[in-house]
């Protein structure tokens, strides 16, 4: 335990050397800036009180759909923000030290594999999920600030999206033990990029009420569970939400929203495990 605490602190140091925040922190203030300059400008565009008919008497409430919208937008950016930043702290973690020699002394002495893994993984989750729930709940004051909206979950959310950051996390950690850095980085970014394709086959599954896209779309979800988790975090934002317009929120930003069930986090926990038990076998194996 104490060897993982120290190359937990060891990780925070490396990352300040090598400038990762002050990126990262660039980053976010733009992205900050540019939602709430945009979120402003469109709720101009709107009639915020009024109730719009679709269809056959279908009604959708104006704020709440436009609202759940932008918001959910921005909780998709939040993901791909906390997703560059897991990264980046992650990425080189093993074969890439390895490859510049700064691994070897530490495995061999005095903290060994077991904990560098649990030390650089502690570190990384640490810092990205305080990352996420940090912008989640500024971009979350913004909507509000403007629109006056406020989602039907607010912690759940937060917290599904800060685990889905630790689930890309023990992903990348993974990959730095059988990948180089740029391979890794590269196929983390891919795995990335197949979550939010399963999540648009859902979505264009339940649209042409096809089972096969369906079952596609919810095994890569559960493969890769940070897509689950993003989609019950979609969910809770308008889990009170009734009608039409909650019919037309469910296609969701980029992956759809969908409920995940009393499973989800059972399983999650349970991949983690497995992922990090594989992990440290193969490393304890492993040449360096």
């Amino acid at each position: 335990m104490r060897g993982a605490v120290i190359v937990a602190g060891y990780a925070m140091q490396e990352s300040v050397r090598r400038r990762v925040f002050p990126v990262v922190l660039v980053l976010t203030v733009a992205f900050l800036g540019l939602y709430g300059f945009g979120t402003y400008k469109a709720y101009q565009s709107i009639d915020p009180f009024s109730t719009e008919t679709i269809g056959e008497g279908a009604l959708v409430d104006t704020q709440v759909l436009f609202s759940a919208t932008l918001f959910g937008l921005s909780i998709f950016a939040v993901l791909f923000l906390g997703t560059v930043l897991a990264i980046f702290l992650t990425h080189a973690v093993v074969r890439g030290d390895a490859e510049r020699g700064l691994l070897q002394p530490l495995v061999v002495r005095p903290v060994g594999r077991a904990a560098l893994l649990a030390g650089r993984f502690g570190a990384a989750a640490l810092v990205c999920t305080a990352y996420v729930i940090l912008v989640y709940t500024a971009s979350l004051l913004i909507t509000h600030w403007v629109t006056g909206w406020w989602p039907d979950r607010i912690f759940l959310p937060a917290v599904e999206l800060a685990t889905s950051i630790a689930v890309i996390v023990a992903i990348s950690l993974f990959g730095s033990i059988v990948l180089s850095a740029i391979a890794n980085g590269i196929a983390i970014f891919m795995v990335f990029g197949a979550g939010l394709v399963a999540g648009l086959l859902g979505q264009i599954g339940e649209a042409l009420s096809s089972d096969s896209l369906n079952t596609i779309a919810n095994v890569a979800s559960w493969a890769l569970p940070f897509e689950a988790l993003y989609q019950d975090a979609l969910n809770g934002i308008t889990a009170d939400t009734e009608g039409f317009t909650k019919a037309a929120l469910s296609l969701g930003p980029f992956g759809g929203a969908q409920p995940a069930g009393l499973w989800l986090w059972p399983y999650v926990v349970g991949y983690m495990a497995v992922l990090g038990l594989i992990g440290a076998w193969v490393f304890n194996r492993k040449d360096l």
